[in-house]
């Protein structure tokens, strides 16, 4: 590989920062309040549901200042991505209040019972509407991430390159982000240069959108899905059909896995 094929992995500050902070995470984990790894599936839940433990159990009571967006992602040995998003849950609840220049702090008001407002997602989409789109997602966008890896053109990666771009930007908003991850999954279907399977994206896009969107929003955006895009694009760049297929593929597994285990959660608390 060149110089220039390693280029746009550059501009994705996002994927080494994070393992620049996995790396030092072994420093961190003996210094910050004792808190598992997590190795989990859905980690933002985890994460949620260790920081909602030192909430009841007092180790942080209204005031104090949480540990540091550099030191929850050292001591969960976790993404970034993904602390951010169970921290943006307490503050959706009034628990956690941000001040700017200073920090995250616990609310002075807190109670435990703002946790009964617990936000912990529910998946809208049923076990079948979730399998019927997964269906239509191996028949038709893999055939057309093989059909791009032949006939993308240059204008097609770069494309696939700014709606990648506009997901890492928007991280910090599921619904931001997942009309940026639409767009990414329609410019594959794009490059494909199939109007037919365009045309039938097109057709969809609610539907698609809103497939997206439940799953950015319930299982919230990971490292694992950030990574997965990245690959993507780089496998279709480098024209590695197999590969690309492989992540997707890998990655829409992960999702059944998360969902079942949400569904599961769901049904047993009922």
């Amino acid at each position: 590989m060149n110089n220039r094929d390693k280029r746009p992995v550059g501009r994705f500050v996002l994927k080494s920062e994070c393992y620049t902070m996995l790396q030092f995470s072994a420093l961190y984990r003996t210094a910050i309040l004792s808190i598992k790894s997590i190795q989990k599936q859905n980690v933002v839940n985890e994460i949620y549901d260790q920081i909602s433990a030192k909430l009841l159990d007092g180790s942080w009571p209204p005031g104090s200042r949480l540990p540091s967006e550099a030191e929850l992602t050292a001591s969960f040995n976790v993404s970034r991505v993904s602390v951010r998003s169970a921290v943006q849950r307490f503050r959706d609840l009034g628990i956690v209040v941000t001040r700017q220049g200073s920090g995250s702090y616990v609310s002075d008001h807190f109670t435990p019972q703002m946790l009964s407002n617990d936000p912990r997602p529910i998946m809208h989409l049923s076990r079948e509407e979730f399998h019927d789109m997964m269906i239509f997602r191996q028949t038709v966008e893999f055939k057309c991430v093989e059909l791009a890896v032949t006939h993308a053109t240059e204008e097609d990666i770069l494309e696939l390159e700014q709606a990648l771009n506009n997901m890492l930007i928007n991280k910090g908003d599921y619904k931001k982000y997942s009309e940026a991850d639409y767009a990414f999954h329609l410019a594959i279907v794009r490059a494909s240069h199939n109007s037919v399977f365009y045309n039938v994206m097109n057709s969809i896009k609610d539907i698609y959108y809103y497939y997206l969107e439940e799953l950015n929003r319930a299982l919230g955006i990971t490292l694992e899905s950030v990574e997965a895009h990245i690959k993507v694009y780089m496998s279709i760049k480098n024209r590695d059909a197999s590969t690309a297929v492989k992540v997707l593929n890998e990655a829409m597994s992960e999702n059944v896995t998360a969902i079942d285990k949400i569904k599961s959660s769901t049904s047993s608390n009922n």
